[in-house]
């Protein structure tokens, strides 16, 4: 009860810091616009494209600003308040080997406070080379990589269920802390991309511990029943979200690492970041399945997994085995939300949007297991990629979850998961 008490007076504090922190920053800012229009413009083989001229007016036809994309394609008007705009390329300034797949504008509503992402289609030749099977390819291994990047956020939120029975519904902030965490380090403090991430994975860690220490374990002792811990979880990730967007802001934002042209492999075509983040993710969760599979806390950890109290029983530390999923869930969840950065920038709400795909995996290879969840996640990668095969783009993470409805209803228990447990 005490640790409880100590953990909700902390929170409370950090809350007024950062509403402080908030408001400080914010006062410069008085005397501007706080809204924006921003976007990048690449593609896969080209890489960015710099030197674009980007026109932004009303949807009166008043002209607001006009700006020219930077060597990494990146844009960014501010705009004079809440409304609809129209972003206009030329696009005479696209390279040789580029062309628009639509219209040269896009209208956007901006909301107060607000900055708005936007997104123009290029054509760079890679889609319609060699018929559709490259397509089809270069869809699959983007697949493979987005579902390596939620299976590495998964995984602890799949072994968390499995040894405590909670539905963590603030599993997405620790994505969007890890991804921040490392922005500020990197972006701020100057240090390179690795030893920031690394430091990221300290404080995800960190967050973690907190959690089960200061919140989930006095929960359990109280006797309080999955359902209200559930709820409670639900409450925590909207406090954290928040107060996230305080201290950070409504700002999209890049990390300070270079780009870089895509390479191409004949099939497909990768950047190296995007080559990079397959190998890292493949490493991370080999070493994940090694760690459960030979070391004594992995094997503890799949007993209290399996059944808790005959874990307990046998003489295991229950306790220290649910800290040990909480510290490395955290650190599992803020490295992909650095791999996450890393392709769609950094935003305030990354970690709660990619929520349900983490569900839609986990759920789908079995719950409770880690290798159900990096199953279940590498389908629902690939099937959300592939499926812009025949859906619109926008709507792709749609497919993930109808795919979720499909395969509970032919088998409930998952891919991987058991019928019931005894004993």
């Amino acid at each position: 009860m005490l640790l409880l008490r100590l953990f909700l007076v902390a929170l409370f504090t950090a809350g007024i810091a950062a509403l402080g922190a908030g408001t400080a920053s914010a006062q410069p800012e008085e005397t501007g616009p706080t809204e924006q229009v921003l976007g990048t413009l690449q593609t896969s083989r080209s890489g960015p494209i710099e030197g674009v001229q980007v026109t932004v007016t009303t949807a009166d036809g008043d002209e607001v600003d006009e700006v020219e994309t930077d060597e990494e394609g990146r844009w960014a008007v501010e705009v004079p308040g809440p409304g609809q705009y129209v972003v206009t390329i030329d696009a005479d300034d696209l390279p040789d080997t580029v062309e628009l797949a639509g219209e040269d504008n896009r209208t956007v509503t901006v909301d107060e406070g607000r900055r708005q992402a936007v997104i123009i289609g290029l054509e760079d030749g890679s889609r319609g080379s060699g018929g559709g099977t490259v397509r089809a390819v270069q869809l699959l291994v983007d697949g493979i990589r987005f579902g390596l990047l939620i299976a590495m956020a998964a995984v602890g939120l799949s072994l968390i269920f499995g040894t405590t029975g909670l539905t963590n519904f603030a599993h997405g902030e620790l994505v969007t802390i890890g991804a921040i965490a490392a922005w500020y380090v990197n972006v701020q403090g100057g240090v390179s991309l690795i030893p920031a991430t690394i430091i990221a994975m300290v404080v995800g860690a960190a967050v973690g511990a907190i959690s089960e220490l200061g919140l989930w374990r006095p929960l359990r002792r109280r006797g309080t029943g999955l359902v209200a811990a559930l709820v409670i979880s639900i409450g925590l990730s909207l406090l954290l979200r928040y107060l996230i967007q305080i201290v950070y802001g409504g700002r999209s934002s890049p990390y300070d690492f270079p780009t870089g042209r895509a390479v191409d492999y004949g099939l497909f075509t990768l950047t190296n970041r995007s080559l990079a983040s397959i190998i890292i993710s493949i490493v991370v969760l080999v070493l994940v399945a090694v760690m459960l599979q030979r070391t004594k806390i992995g094997k503890a950890m799949r007993a209290v997994s399996d059944n808790r109290d005959l874990a307990a029983s046998s003489g295991i530390d229950v306790n220290r085995v649910i800290l040990v999923v909480w510290m490395m869930g955290g650190a599992l969840a803020a490295l992909g939300g650095v791999l996450l950065g890393l392709s769609d920038q950094v935003q305030w709400d990354m970690g709660f949007r990619l929520l349900l795909l983490m569900f839609a995996g986990v759920t789908l290879g079995g719950l409770g297991t880690a290798y159900g969840a990096l199953v279940g996640s590498l389908i629902v990668g690939v099937f959300v990629q592939m499926s812009t095969l025949v859906i619109p783009n926008d709507v792709k993470y749609v497919g993930g979850l109808l795919l979720l409805i499909v395969i509970l209803v032919i088998r409930p228990q998952g891919i991987l998961g058991s019928r019931a447990r005894i004993g």
